[in-house]
C-alpha cells in the first residue's frame, strides 16, 4: 500500500452525504462573501498600511496592495476551481487527497493547523489588546496579570474564544448571522475612515509617489530572510523594487480567503456559490485596502506615519480623536470575526480528516440538532483558549504565514494534476490559462515564502516532522482508503 494513494472525488462527495457525518446546507453566495470579508479584514488594514508606507513603499503602498491582491487572486482562482469541482469540507486537504495522495494530504492538513488554529490563537491575543485599550477609554482598567502584554493568564482572549466556540456549535446559520453583524460594523468603520479622511488629504503628501530607492539594512543569522541567505538578495526600500518588498509584507493582510472553501458542505449550491464567495470577498477587500492606503498617506506624510496604529494616529494628528476611538471599535469587530472564522475553518478541516480515519473518527460526530461537528469544534475551542491564554504567541505568528503560503503552492499544483488525471469531472468554474496561472501562483507564493526568516523555516520543518511521525504512527494504518484497499486485495 502506498502513502500516495488517492481518494476518488466521487468517494469524497459520497462521504459528504453520509448520515451521521452530514452537515446542513444553509449558506448562500452572500453568506460566503461575508465570511470571506470577515476573515480577511482584521488588523492588517489598521496596522500594515503604516508599516509598509513608512519603511518600504511610501505613497505607492496602494500599488503594493494591488500586487498582493493579484497574487492572492491567482491562488483564489485555483481554490475556486477545486471548490466547485470537489464541494466537500477540508479545503486544501481534500483537494490534495484527490490529486497528489494521502501523505501529502495529511501534511497539508497538518500544515493548515498553523494557519487556522494557531492563527486564531494569535488573533485572539490581539483582540484582548484592543478590548483592554477600549475599556481604558471608558475608565475601566483590567489587572495586567490577566489582560496586559505580560499577562500570566490572558483571560479576555480565552473568554472570547470560548464564546465564539459556543456560537459555532450552535449552528452555521447563527454563525453566519453573527459574522454579518460584526462585518457590517467593521466595514462601516472602514468606509467612515475613507470618507472622513478625504477631507484632510493634502496633495503634497503624495509627492514623490514613488520615493527614490535605497538598500535596507541586512538582517543577520536566523533572523535573515531565506532569500538573503540562499542568493545574497537584500530587500530594497522604496523605488519600484520597494513596492514589491512592501507587497510581500501587506500580503498577510489578505490571509484567510481560502477559509471560505472549508464551508463547501454547508453551501446550498456550492458549484456556483463557492467561486463567487471566494473571488468576490477578495475583490471587495482589495478595493477597501487600496482606498484606505491612499487616504492615510494623503492625510499624513508617509515618513511620519505611526507604525503601531497609523489610521487612529492619523486622525489624532488632524484633531479628530473621536474617530480614533471608532477605529478601535472597528478593529475589535474585525478581530472577532477573524477568530471565529479561523476556528470554523479548522473544525471543518479536522472534521474531514477524522471522517477519513486519519484522526479519531468519533470526533467527526455531527450534532443531531445543530448539524455541526460539535465534538471537534469544542476540542479546537478548548485548545485555542489554552494557547491564547498561556503562551507567548509572537514567534508563532510567522508560522501562520508560511503555513498559508505552503497551502497555496499545493493547491496550485493540484489544479494542474486534477486537470490531467480527471479531465472528465464537471467544473462549473475553470481556472483560466492552465497551467500558466497555477504556475505563476505557485512561484509567487514561493517567492513570498523565501522572504520569511530562516528561523521560521526551521520551526516550519520541525512542525512538519512532528506531523510525519503522527501520520506513520496513527493515520497510515487506520486510513479508510487504506482499509478499502486491503479489502479489495483480500477479495481478489
Amino acid at each position: 500500500m502506498t502513502i500516495f494513494r488517492t481518494k476518488p472525488v466521487e468517494q469524497s462527495i459520497q462521504d459528504a452525504e453520509g448520515g451521521e457525518h452530514r452537515l446542513r446546507r444553509t449558506l448562500s453566495a452572500l453568506d460566503l462573501t461575508v465570511f470571506g470579508i470577515g476573515v480577511i479584514i482584521g488588523t492588517g488594514i489598521f496596522v500594515l498600511t503604516g508599516v509598509a508606507a513608512r519603511n518600504t513603499a511610501g505613497p505607492a503602498v496602494a500599488l503594493s496592495f494591488v500586487i498582493a491582491g493579484v497574487v492572492c487572486g491567482l491562488a483564489a482562482m485555483c481554490y475556486a476551481e477545486f471548490a466547485s469541482t470537489v464541494p466537500v469540507a477540508g479545503s486544501a486537504y481534500t483537494y490534495a487527497y484527490a490529486t497528489v495522495g494521502e501523505f501529502p494530504a495529511w501534511i497539508i492538513g497538518w500544515d493548515l493547523m498553523l494557519e487556522l488554529a494557531l492563527g486564531a490563537a494569535v488573533v485572539a491575543s490581539g483582540w484582548s489588546g484592543y478590548f483592554t485599550s477600549l475599556l481604558k477609554n471608558f475608565g475601566v482598567f483590567l489587572p495586567e496579570a490577566i489582560a496586559g502584554d505580560d499577562a500570566v493568564v490572558n483571560v479576555p482572549a480565552a473568554l472570547i474564544v470560548l464564546l465564539l466556540t459556543a456560537v459555532l456549535v450552535a449552528g452555521i446559520k447563527l454563525s453566519a448571522r453573527f459574522n454579518a453583524v460584526m462585518v457590517a460594523i467593521k466595514i462601516a468603520v472602514v468606509l467612515l475612515v475613507i470618507v472622513a479622511g478625504l477631507f484632510f488629504v493634502k496633495a503634497a503628501n503624495y509627492r514623490p509617489f514613488i520615493p527614490p530607492s535605497r538598500a535596507m539594512e541586512a538582517e543577520d543569522g536566523l533572523a535573515a530572510p531565506l532569500i538573503q541567505v540562499l542568493f545574497g538578495v537584500t530587500p530594497v526600500a522604496f523605488g519600484v523594487f520597494g513596492i514589491f518588498t512592501a507587497a510581500a509584507l501587506v500580503f498577510f493582510a489578505y490571509i484567510g480567503f481560502d477559509v471560505v472553501a472549508t464551508a463547501a458542505e454547508e453551501t446550498r449550491n456550492p458549484q456556483r456559490d463557492l467561486p463567487i464567495g471566494i473571488i468576490a470577498s477578495l475583490a471587495i477587500c482589495t478595493l477597501l485596502y487600496v482606498a484606505v492606503s491612499l487616504v492615510v498617506v494623503g492625510m499624513q506624510h508617509y515618513s511620519t506615519l505611526s507604525i503601531s496604529a497609523p489610521l487612529a494616529d492619523a486622525f489624532r494628528a488632524v484633531g479628530q480623536p473621536w474617530l480614533a476611538t471608532l477605529i478601535s471599535v472597528g478593529g475589535l469587530a474585525g478581530l472577532t470575526t477573524v477568530v471565529m472564522i479561523l476556528m470554523l475553518g479548522q473544525s471543518r478541516v479536522l472534521f474531514a480528516m477524522c471522517r477519513d480515519d486519519l484522526l479519531p473518527r468519533p470526533l467527526a460526530r455531527v450534532h443531531p440538532r445543530f448539524r455541526t461537528p460539535y465534538r471537534i469544534t469544542i476540542v479546537i475551542g478548548a485548545a485555542t483558549a489554552v494557547l491564547t491564554a498561556l503562551l507567548p504567541l509572537g514567534v508563532i505568528a510567522e508560522l501562520v504565514n508560511i503555513g498559508t503560503l505552503f497551502a497555496f503552492v499545493i493547491v496550485a499544483v493540484a489544479v494542474v494534476v486534477l486537470r490531467r488525471t480527471r479531465p472528465d469531472l464537471p467544473r462549473s468554474f475553470r481556472t483560466p490559462w492552465v497551467p500558466v496561472v497555477p504556475a505563476v501562483s505557485a512561484l509567487a507564493s514561493l517567492y513570498l515564502m523565501l522572504n520569511l526568516p530562516v528561523e521560521t523555516w526551521i520551526r516550519f520543518f520541525a512542525w512538519m516532522a512532528i506531523g510525519t511521525v503522527v501520520y506513520f504512527l496513527y493515520g497510515r494504518r487506520r486510513s479508510r482508503v487504506a482499509a478499502a484497499e486491503r479489502e479489495r486485495i483480500l477479495k481478489a
